[in-house]
């Protein structure tokens, strides 16, 4: 098992929901010698836990703790493609279900789907070419037989009729390793000026990790976290809540790293 292998596992400790789980758990277990500080720990856990659970807190991490992104105005973003000299729109990969019954093959995560929905979008309207990079991520390396969110997406734009993407990046394992593929699957056609389509919280480590292997990038974000319901609702703890602040705190903590 390679070293990087261990990120996924190390990270899953570190964020949300199992780093407040661990810390009810210590809090527990300290009360069967020191019951006040055991409690204290406990409680802490637990507002935690629940003040990461809400879609509130995503929100309030996404605007404090990364760089702020624009998304490109939908009546104008062919325009600005056209003005910057755009010649690919680049999709990156958000994960891969391996299998379902209901395609008797792999399906692309709701994430993957989005990006890839909103890049073919931007590549309908501009006549531009696609290209899509998404691998088997650390968490898949070393799975037999596990397929790649390249596959899944080959297989979904064949399923509704589109076209496949000029360039797929089916090996990489993480964003760095999205940009030096895709790179190098772009250089002979001369492409040097991409737009990136990935969710916004991706977008500053992505945009960092494309331009580090020379390549011109204008940011096509989507999937921003932004508010859902009522005002008081966005206070109460849910599960896409606790994703987007597990998202939010995985990114700054890969650009705290400076992984990208």
């Amino acid at each position: 098992m390679e070293s990087a292998e261990w990120r996924p596992i190390l990270a899953t400790l570190a964020l949300p929901p199992m780093a407040p789980l661990l810390l009810i758990a210590l809090g527990w277990l300290v009360t069967l010698s020191r019951r006040w500080l055991g409690s204290v720990l406990v409680l802490l856990g637990l507002a935690t836990l629940w003040l990461l659970s809400c879609n509130g807190t995503a929100i309030w991490l996404a605007r404090e703790l990364l760089p702020p992104v624009q998304a490109l105005p939908p009546a104008s973003a062919v325009a600005q493609l056209k003005q910057r000299d755009v010649q690919a729109i680049v999709v990156l990969g958000g994960g891969v279900s391996p299998y379902a019954p209901e395609y008797d093959g792999p399906l692309l995560t709701a994430y993957t789907a989005s990006r890839v929905h909103y890049g073919a979008w931007l590549a309908r309207e501009s006549a531009l070419p696609l290209g899509f990079a998404g691998g088997l991520g650390w968490s898949n390396a070393g799975t037999p037989d596990h397929p790649s969110e390249a596959q899944a997406v080959r297989a979904m734009l064949q399923r509704n009729g589109a076209g496949v993407p000029r360039w797929l990046d089916g090996s990489s394992r993480d964003t760095v390793e999205n940009a030096r593929n895709m790179a190098a699957l772009l250089q002979p056609d001369g492409v040097q000026r991409i737009a990136l389509v990935t969710s916004a919280f991706h977008m500053p480590r992505a945009v960092r990790a494309f331009e580090a292997v020379g390549l011109a990038v204008v940011p096509a974000p989507m999937g921003f976290v932004i508010p859902r319901q009522r005002a008081v609702l966005e206070w109460l703890p849910s599960t896409y809540g606790l994703e987007a602040s597990h998202q939010v705190l995985r990114e700054w903590l890969a650009l705290q790293m400076r992984r990208y």
